[in-house]
């Protein structure tokens, strides 16, 4: 048999064009505005638990500010992340897991904080709390609650069914409640993954002129690699 992986593709790159909204509708405009250097408030900090799509919506607003001509970076934090130099310097910077970051690095994004606000640049930040209940000094707790603040909710399974219902609809395939089922219960759950499969079986039923069922798409989740033929919920 034809194998299948080379089909699968390339998840696509996060992008807030990309992101499904589900309940996060106020918050991606908030980042298009900001991304798009039109938005008044220039700080917003994101939280949310883990896969709910913070990382998504950071990267995606940092490279839709660099096609909009913005110098912007992605910072991600850790224990032994060094800090890049010049942070504050920057139109646009987007600081992900900010309850990660040691004492110099909290003393980094304090300054990073001012800087940007001084130079009427764009700061986005995410953690895992809301600013109030972070781990981190009181001065930039206060700091990354200067701006809007967003919860940022993960969609829930039937939401992210319907997603995959209508790209489905857009190649112009049904996907049954039988087929979402058993990809949901056999796929990693993130949006990215799931949305890459729905267009991998619309490609498999193409090239073997078979519909989208349970056994098709069993037959292609096995020839998938093993990151995507996982079980557990990312």
């Amino acid at each position: 048999m034809k194998q299948l992986a080379f089909a699968f593709g390339a998840i696509p790159a996060p992008a807030l064009d990309n992101f499904i909204p589900g309940r996060n509708a106020e918050l991606l405009h908030q980042l298009r505005q900001l991304a798009a250097n039109r938005a008044a408030e220039r700080l917003i900090y994101v939280w949310g638990a883990p896969a709910s799509g913070r990382t998504h919506l950071l990267k995606g607003a940092v490279g839709a500010a660099r096609n909009g001509g913005l110098d912007a970076l992605y910072f991600a934090c850790g224990r032994d992340a060094p800090w890049p130099e010049g942070l504050g310097e920057r139109d646009c910077i987007a600081v992900d897991d900010v309850e990660r970051l040691d004492a110099a690095g909290q003393i980094a994004l304090f300054n990073a904080c001012n800087a940007v606000r001084e130079r009427r640049g764009a700061l986005i930040a995410s953690g895992n709390v809301p600013p109030a209940r972070l781990p981190l000094r009181a001065d930039l707790v206060t700091r990354l609650g200067w701006g809007l603040v967003y919860e940022v909710h993960a969609l829930s399974d039937e939401e992210k069914m319907q997603a995959l219902r209508q790209r489905a609809a857009d190649h112009g395939f049904p996907l049954g409640d039988d087929v979402l089922r058993y990809v949901m219960s056999r796929a990693p759950r993130d949006m990215a993954t799931l949305l890459a499969v729905t267009d991998a079986l619309d490609r498999h039923s193409l090239e073997t002129k078979r519909a989208v069922t349970v056994t098709l798409a069993r037959e292609l989740l096995q020839s998938l690699p093993e990151r995507v033929s996982g079980t557990e919920d990312r």
